[in-house]
């Protein structure tokens, strides 16, 4: 298992270590991000929902087709009930300059106060970057 977990490590970089880069903010600009912690999770348990529910009406073809109605009805209406409650977090689009010339975009929770001009750590690459005050 090692062997292959060594294997998806990029060139230099040993496997399970995390990419830490330098810099400076040059700019952050409040933003909404929107929430996708849960998704589909409300249509999934409305659907079995709405099959228990269905699978207790009629007999033979009808219970059959009370359980496809209450799963595809269930569904619907757990799926609207999760958009209302997944509300937008508040974030921040942070512009930084690395110490190699390079600028880069994050977009992130709101977190620790951060400042144009602060020096600062950018840990990870991709959807996983995050910005962090140097100390």
């Amino acid at each position: 298992m090692a062997i292959l977990m060594a294997a998806c490590a990029t060139p230099g970089q040993q496997a399970g270590s995390m990419e830490i880069r330098r810099g400076v903010i040059e700019q952050i600009t409040p933003t909404q991000i929107a929430s996708t912690h849960h998704t589909g999770v409300g249509a999934i348990i409305g659907g079995l929902g709405g099959l228990g529910i269905g699978s207790l009406i009629g007999a033979g073809t009808g219970r059959d087709v009370a359980m496809a109605v209450g799963a595809i009805g269930g569904a619907v209406i757990g799926n609207e009930v999760q958009k209302k409650h997944d509300q937008p977090v508040a974030g921040q689009q942070i512009i930084v300059r690395l110490s190699s010339g390079v600028l880069v975009q994050i977009t992130q929770p709101l977190s620790s106060p951060l400042n144009v001009g602060q020096r600062i750590y950018v840990e990870g690459s991709g959807e996983s970057a995050r910005v962090v005050p140097q100390q």
